[in-house]
């Protein structure tokens, strides 16, 4: 990966990183101040609303530090090693957990009528489209997997090679 490349990810990083801080610290109590004017039927939505935005935010938050973790490794040139399963398995397991925390809004939300039906229905999508994203990441581990294994099978041909000669 080129330096430039490294250099504009880890400002998006950065940038993202900040945007969820601020999320969590200024919009999380200011969502909160307002939804005390709720109607009386829709209280009880409050708490867990605020707890689903917060878990939400730290998984994004979560996923952004194993990328910035994957990408230092990448300019290293050790990515191609066990060790970055750890942060490609932190980062599926992030996205499993923002799905069923989608999912978990949708089900908050799907009694009574606090919005329409629709609205869950697309919020469900939602968390399915995220649910696929882990997919795909698993899908990208098992990619890294087979590099890794060749990686490994290349090194120990060079030896043997260093060996003959």
């Amino acid at each position: 990966m080129r330096k430039l490349t490294v250099l504009a990810l880890r400002a998006v990083l950065v940038v993202l990183l900040a945007g969820s801080v601020f999320v969590q610290t200024v919009m999380v109590p200011l969502l909160a101040a307002d939804m005390e004017e709720l109607r009386a039927e829709f209280a009880y939505l409050r708490t867990p609303f605020l707890v689903i935005t917060v878990l939400g935010v730290v998984t994004i938050q979560v996923v952004l530090v194993c990328v910035w973790r994957l990408v230092t490794m990448v300019r290293r040139g050790t990515v191609f090693s066990h060790a970055a399963f750890r942060y490609v398995d932190v980062v599926i397991g992030a996205f499993v957990a923002a799905a069923l925390v989608v999912f978990s809004l949708a089900v908050l939300l799907a009694p009574g009528d606090p919005v329409a039906p629709g609205i869950v229905l697309l919020i469900c999508g939602a968390a399915v489209a995220v649910l696929g994203v882990a997919l795909i990441v698993l899908v990208l581990r098992m990619l890294l997997a087979q590099a890794v294994a060749r990686d490994v099978e290349a090194a120990q041909m060079r030896a043997e090679l260093d060996e003959v000669i």
